[in-house]
């Protein structure tokens, strides 16, 4: 698929909002990309998976690691391409970790994958936690890039969608400035205070 293919694929799935948003990255941004209105079709959630796992090419992984939550169906589907297992780390104790009885032997390779990237901070969280579990990350995939490639992960990384979305520190957010309500798109989608 095209960048611009699975584009539509968001779009028809009303998945590209615009308005004020509070970004888990701590950020402000005009655009969202909401991957769990996609990701609701089993279909349509195993074909991205697919191409992100052709996109990220034979790194010799045997399982692919994502943070919860909205990770978690990008690396089932991708490790369902690979053939592989999949795993998510959790907050434990305010840092990312792997819980519920998941190991990784020693030096196991690893792919890390998430829905979306923005500044690249939960890949690294995870990246770490796969780390200090033993394992060695080879590669990173996303299903969408909203940092334009900026986000260095120190590692070769692919996405199926790469965007260059304005971000804004909330302390200079012309949305704040303008009386924009803030919205946090997931677990809570009522209007916030800005910061």
């Amino acid at each position: 698929m095209t960048q611009d293919e699975i584009l539509d694929v968001f779009r028809q799935n009303h998945a590209l909002l615009e308005g004020h948003f509070l970004l888990s990255s701590g950020l402000h941004s005009d655009r969202y990309i909401q991957c769990a209105l996609v990701l609701q079709h089993p279909e349509v959630a195993e074909r991205l998976g697919r191409e992100l796992a052709a996109k990220i090419g034979n790194t010799g992984a045997t399982v692919v690691v994502a943070p919860a939550l909205g990770g978690v169906l990008v690396a089932h589907e991708v490790a369902r391409a690979l053939g592989v297992r999949a795993l998510f780390t959790e907050r434990q104790d305010g840092r990312m970790a792997l819980r519920r009885g998941f190991t990784l032997a020693a030096s196991e390779p690893a792919i890390v994958v998430e829905d979306v990237i923005t500044t690249g901070g939960s890949t690294l969280e995870t990246i770490r936690a796969v780390e200090e579990a033993g394992g060695k990350v080879v590669a990173a995939g996303s299903l969408v890039d909203r940092s334009g490639g900026s986000a260095d992960l120190r590692l070769p990384r692919a996405a199926l969608v790469t965007l260059g979305v304005q971000n804004y520190d909330p302390e200079r957010c012309p949305l704040c400035r303008a009386g924009v309500p803030a919205l946090k798109p997931g677990s809570r989608t009522k209007p916030t205070a800005a910061s």
